[in-house]
């Protein structure tokens, strides 16, 4: 990969990185500013644990984001970003345009859904 890639690269995952934070941090105020005594009866009470379910599923999904990012920064760091770590093949630049932190090319990637559904037949 030409190093004008890798600084693309660098450039989106640390674009991404500040918009998962972001993400993660109002979802964290929006949680904090949900306050319980507001609800009136049982639907607001009901509501308002169904948005704080969702915030704190969104806040997993964004924690995780968040850890392949700085995964992928490392990676970077250390002369392996691009390379899948099954085959050890150069991922393509248009899935890693597509997904920055892959870790997997696409057709290990498949491999590994393939297993994972068998696993749970």
């Amino acid at each position: 990969m030409k190093q004008s890639d890798i600084k693309f690269f660098k450039n989106l995952l640390l674009e991404r990185k500040e918009q998962v934070l972001k993400n993660i941090d109002g979802a964290a105020k929006e949680i904090r500013d949900m306050d319980i005594s507001d609800a009136r009866d049982d639907a607001d009470f009901a509501a308002l644990n169904a948005n704080n379910f969702i915030g704190q599923a969104l806040n997993v999904q964004q924690s995780r984001e968040l850890f392949e990012i700085e995964y992928a920064l490392r990676k970077i760091e250390n002369k392996t970003y691009g390379i899948c770590e099954m085959c050890e093949e150069e991922i393509s630049i248009q899935r890693l345009k597509i997904k920055p932190h892959a870790k997997y090319c696409i057709i290990c990637r498949e491999i590994i859904e393939q297993t994972k559904n068998k696993r749970s037949l």
